[in-house]
């Protein structure tokens, strides 16, 4: 298994010409670690779960979609906006718009808890294109129209360019902000993706090769206390960026920090942070820097600064796609969503 047979980085040109002979193995044993460890999900509304306080919407599968909704009233909206949140994140993230801006433009913005986070149901079948059908469904259940914007923040952003792979057609205009990338997306240089792979936390490193590699074993490593794990679930990750780490020092002092973890995670972090990462780092059923223009604009807002996402891989992949609006933002970090004035920004840039 090239995962426990090689070092710590990410190999990509190795990764790109086949798997290890131990991979059928180690998938034979991930599999029994999985049902061995991964306890089973708190559904919310079950007996013994948390209570269901928000309001939601029934998919076709059966699951449901807990929203949040802001902005001017639906029968009102010139605009309609589905958001999709990051990592850690809940139905109650948005851009933070003013009061006055999003009256004045006439948006109406939902956002949603996605699968497995906060009251929204587990989908032990999430990919790519479930987030983007989500976000589909969530639409036509509120009756948003045969067309709408999509904002995704950070990691959330798997849905957005799913939604531009899978419901083109469904999709107004597209912004993302501060995009999560997958270093396996076979666009990159594989020379330029391992470099930037190394210089994260030995943690990290081991977590996104896990949830790339071996993603039925990840619930177990993530639980050791004795493995290296990610530094982005603990809070931990060396922030370059000033007014990044003040945010996190203060989320962490006030408590507010545990509180956002404990909602979100309420049904199980497995459900939830741990299917993310093997979402979002796992293989994707298409490369973005391969998708065709779409009939819709779209928009990326990326900070200099940002500790999470690497910019040097933010701009190559801009630089794949002539039809991406690139934002970068001097001075910037990843919590773009506080920064002054910027929500507003990206509201009158995507409507034009």
């Amino acid at each position: 298994m090239e995962l426990l047979t090689t070092a710590p980085m990410l190999n990509c040109a190795a990764k790109r010409a086949g798997g290890s002979a131990l991979g059928p193995l180690a998938g034979a044993l991930g599999s029994w670690i999985a049902r061995a460890v991964v306890p089973p999900p708190r559904i919310c509304g079950s007996p013994g779960g948390p209570p269901v306080a928000a309001p939601r919407v029934r998919l076709r599968d059966g699951r449901h979609l807990a929203y949040a909704e802001s902005g001017v009233r639906k029968e009102d909206a010139r605009y309609k906006v589905v958001f999709s949140h990051g990592f850690t994140g809940s139905r109650l993230d948005s851009v933070r718009p003013s009061p006055e801006v999003a009256e004045e433009l006439g948006v109406y913005m939902v956002g949603f808890d996605r699968a497995g986070y906060g009251e929204s149901d587990p989908n032990p079948n999430r990919s790519v294109k479930s987030a983007a059908l989500d976000v589909e469904e969530l639409a036509d259940a509120l009756g948003l129209g045969p067309k709408f914007y999509v904002i995704g923040i950070s990691l959330g952003c798997h849905a957005v360019w799913g939604a531009l792979k899978y419901i083109p057609e469904r999709i107004a205009g597209a912004a993302m902000m501060a995009p999560v990338v997958n270093y396996w997306w076979p666009g990159f240089p594989a020379d330029l993706a391992a470099e930037v792979y190394n210089r994260q936390e030995v943690g990290d490193q081991w977590a996104l090769r896990v949830s790339h590699h071996a993603p039925s074993i990840l619930h177990w490593w993530m639980e050791q206390s004795w493995l290296p794990t990610s530094t982005v679930v603990a809070g931990t990750t060396p922030l370059p960026n000033k007014r990044d780490a003040e945010i996190r020092k203060n989320m962490k002092a006030d408590g507010s920090f545990q509180k956002k973890m404990d909602l979100a995670t309420q049904q199980g972090i497995h459900e939830s942070y741990y299917r993310d990462m093997m979402v979002m780092f796992g293989k994707w059923e298409f490369d973005p820097m391969s998708l065709p223009k779409p009939p819709c604009p779209v928009h990326i807002w990326q900070g200099d600064e940002d500790g999470l996402v690497p910019v040097v891989l933010q701009r190559y992949l801009v630089s794949r796609l002539s039809w991406v609006n690139y934002h970068e933002l001097p001075g910037t970090g990843h919590f773009l969503s506080a920064v002054p004035g910027l929500g507003d920004t990206v509201l009158r840039t995507i409507f034009g």
